[in-house]
């Protein structure tokens, strides 16, 4: 169904942050970094560059109004600075380039307006350790499958980091229905598979038997722009009982692509735990 690399950055550091959200930085610093390992234009400019085409770089951040084959993983008020990072698809196969990125993101440039640095304890890529001690082997990772081994029919459906979806072309701020997760889901998983957007084929069943849902206020500084940019969501918890294997098989990729809309960041990161 879908192939995936979960990278986990652990950093050589106690010190906590100040951030609710820090995904914002993370993606902001990413994209400096990976501009620096990987152009080939001595002027840095992707306008008219010969190189574009196949550039990691140009397709992560110049391509608009598409989703992109990655994301930050990094849930609210957590004050470590270490976090993770998913490649789906084709994108695999840049995680030479992605290993690289995070070792002069992290070392070299730094953090922040403060441009803080870190030493990296480890980065561990689908369960194996892939850096440690300054070195690199890959050798070993090849790219997950997506399987699910138990269906859960009792579940609590956790919202962890502020979740945007539209309903009726305004962003939503109350309670979302199972099926509009779903779908989001579901067509976020067929743009990366080239697919069109479509319906969701089949009626989900369930009782929602409890919820808790609250819009969170969120902003981050666009470096591009130079101005504060609206991020909030909705977070909270829903619980469903008797939810069918279709629909929770989708809510457990979707702890692995993401819900709704600017996921890159590490909004939409949601939880499927059993109740």
């Amino acid at each position: 169904m879908l192939n995936y690399l979960k990278v986990d950055v652990i950093l050589n550091t106690q010190e906590k942050h100040a951030y609710d959200f820090l995904g914002s930085m993370l993606r902001g610093a990413f994209g400096v970094a990976l501009k620096r390992v990987v152009c080939v234009n001595p002027k840095y400019i992707c306008e008219r560059c010969f190189s574009a085409p196949n550039c990691i770089y140009y397709d992560f951040f110049e391509i608009k109004n598409r989703f992109h084959l990655y994301r930050f993983s990094k849930p609210l008020k957590e004050q470590s600075y270490n976090f993770s990072f998913y490649l789906f698809e084709e994108a695999c196969a840049k995680l030479p380039y992605i290993l690289n990125t995070f070792v002069e993101m992290l070392t070299k440039q730094g953090l922040g307006f403060e441009r803080k640095k870190f030493g990296i304890s480890s980065i561990i890529c689908n369960d194996q350790m892939v850096f440690q001690n300054g070195t690199f082997d890959i050798s070993r990772i090849v790219a997950k499958n997506f399987e699910v081994d138990n269906i859960e029919k009792d579940v609590t459906l956790l919202l962890q980091t502020p979740l945007r979806m539209k309903s009726d072309n305004r962003l939503l701020n109350k309670k979302p229905q199972l099926e509009q997760i779903l779908s989001s889901i579901l067509n976020r998983l067929n743009e990366f598979k080239g697919l069109p957007i479509v319906k969701l084929p089949f009626t989900p069943s369930y009782t929602e038997k409890q919820n808790s849902i609250i819009f969170k206020d969120l902003t981050r500084l666009s470096n591009r722009q130079q101005t504060k940019m609206e991020i909030g969501g909705i977070i909270g918890y829903i619980k469903y009982q008797d939810i069918d294997e279709k629909s929770y098989m989708l809510l457990k990729l979707g702890e692995i692509i993401g819900v709704g809309k600017q996921t890159v960041f590490g909004l939409g990161e949601i939880k499927v735990e059993k109740f």
